[in-house]
Order: C-alpha cells, then sequence, then structure tokens
C-alpha cells in the first residue's frame, strides 16, 4: 500500500487524454472509501486541477462553485472534461463535468485571474484556540474503535484533523452549537507547486464542513440510519497558504430546515492569514427515533 501523502498525490496527478473540438479531457483514480462512494474532496480538488490544466501558469483560480449530482464509485477511474468558457484580458472561466461510466457525478464552474493589486482587508482569526499540538489526534481519539471508517479516518487520510472543542466522530459532548474549528494539516511534506497546494485545500475543504449542522443538534457521525450527502460546494481562495503546515478551519452554520443544513468556513493559516472562504449545503437524513 502507499501512504496517505503518495495517494493524494497519485490522485491529483490526473492523465491528459487530448482535446475533443472545444473541450479537453482528463481521467483520473479514485481512492479507496470505507463506504465505497467516492470523496467529494476529491473530486472537487480533481475537477479544479483538471480546469487548471487549460490556464497560463499566471492566472491563478480564485474561486470554483460545483454540484454534487451522483455518488462517486470507487471502483471506477474518472473522466473530467473541461469546456473553455471565456478567456479575458484578466479573468478566465473553466467548467469541468465529471463522469463515470458516462453520467456526471460532478458539475463546476472554476474562475481564474492574473495577479493583480487593489483593495485588502480580512476577517480576523479567533484568538482564543488552543495550539494543534496540544489537541488529540484522530488516531488517539479513535484508537479503540475496530471499524473500517475509523482505521481510514485514523491512518489513511492525508489529513491531519484536530478538532475544537472535540470531534464529532463518536459522540457529541459539550454544548450543542453550530460552531467548531479543526486545525488540519497534510500529514508530510508536499511539492512546492502552488496549484497543487491549492488544489489539496479544495480537498480538504470538505472533510468537516457540514459537522456544524451536526454539532447543533447532537448529531455524531456514528449516530445509526444517519444518512449525509454533499450537494453543492463553493470556494474562494483569497491568498497563499502551504497546506503541509497548519491551518485553522473555523466554521458555523446559519440555518438547517427541510433536511438540509448550510455551513460556512474561514481557513486561515496559523498566523492568521484568510487563505480562503468555503461555503456548503448538505442534505442530513437522522432517523425519527433521534
Amino acid at each position: 500500500m502507499i501512504g496517505p501523502i503518495e495517494g493524494l498525490l497519485s490522485t491529483l496527478d490526473l492523465t491528459d487524454t487530448g482535446a475533443r473540438t472545444s473541450e479537453d479531457i482528463f481521467t483520473g483514480p479514485s481512492q479507496w472509501m470505507p463506504l465505497g462512494r467516492v470523496f467529494g474532496g476529491q473530486v472537487l480538488a480533481q475537477s479544479v486541477t483538471a480546469a487548471m490544466r487549460t490556464v497560463p501558469d499566471e492566472r491563478i483560480v480564485h474561486s470554483m462553485h460545483g454540484y454534487f449530482l451522483r455518488p462517486g464509485d470507487v471502483n471506477l477511474p474518472i473522466t473530467f472534461s473541461v469546456d473553455r468558457i471565456h478567456d479575458g484580458r484578466s479573468f478566465s472561466t473553466r467548467r469541468t463535468q465529471a463522469y463515470q461510466d458516462g453520467v456526471p457525478i460532478l458539475s463546476m464552474i472554476a474562475s481564474f485571474q492574473d495577479g493583480d493589486s487593489g483593495l485588502s482587508h480580512q476577517i480576523e482569526m479567533p484568538d482564543d484556540m488552543p495550539e494543534p499540538e496540544s489537541l488529540p489526534t484522530t488516531a488517539e481519539v479513535l484508537a479503540h474503535v475496530d471499524h473500517d471508517a475509523a482505521r481510514y479516518w485514523s491512518a489513511e487520510r492525508a489529513f491531519d484533523m484536530r478538532h475544537v472543542p472535540s470531534s464529532i466522530y463518536l459522540t457529541v459532548d459539550g454544548e450543542r452549537t453550530a460552531h467548531q474549528a479543526v486545525w488540519m494539516k497534510a500529514v508530510g511534506p508536499l511539492p512546492d507547486d502552488p496549484n497543487l497546494h491549492r488544489a489539496a485545500l479544495a480537498y480538504a475543504s470538505d472533510y468537516s464542513i457540514l459537522e456544524p449542522v451536526m454539532r447543533a443538534h447532537g448529531v455524531a457521525w456514528a449516530k445509526p440510519g444517519l444518512k449525509i450527502a454533499s450537494l453543492d460546494h463553493a470556494m474562494w481562495w483569497h491568498r497563499f497558504g502551504r497546506v503541509d503546515e497548519w491551518m485553522l478551519y473555523v466554521q458555523d452554520s446559519p440555518s438547517a430546515a427541510g433536511g438540509r443544513g448550510l455551513s460556512r468556513g474561514s481557513i486561515f493559516s496559523r498566523s492568521g492569514v484568510l487563505l480562503a472562504s468555503v461555503a456548503q449545503e448538505g442534505m442530513i437524513r437522522v432517523p425519527e427515533s433521534a
């Protein structure tokens, strides 16, 4: 078996299979997941990577908006079709469709911009957060659990995730609040390619974004009968940061209704630089006995 970082790099190393009329075609592998469904962050990162391959290096991704259409199968590769919608003087727009067995599983539009100067401000990172080194790792939290998902979360994910105030893998402890934070970083060093770090940030942004919805209602991942699926995902890259250094993912949920929950997130570097903003709506169905 290859390690988590090697697996991440292999997943983002797409194969260029050539252009067809107005589209560019790429293929990529699917990572194994315990329940057999492709991790949404993987498809987001691969779709962004495919779009990046079609713009000049100096034109940097600054936003993406994607819809999850169908669950992906970890046993099948994924084909990415990139439509070069627009190339202007400063901005480019790309649409990426991800396919398995000829049907789309994700549809995404991303925008790219040349480097530019202008107005600059950001919100402040919370100053009352514990240091990541003081928090338990996922492996420590789940050390006593004999389950494929627990083993995967503990040892096979490419990112170290440490929750504030505590994880909700097994139980939701403390106050029922629609707020949380997660320290995260890649479990090993990554190459210096800035686009790789931007794509990997999209990958990691999907890990815990719906958890504020669950925390507010005392629903843990281990809840029997729980059904969760990401519906859409939006992300804005503000400033560059390395994902193999600690980042703080501050999250909240403004609303849950109709079997759906909305979460928002701000990703800061350890020094307090706002790297990205995220929003996602997901389907969350809890058994009536909950």
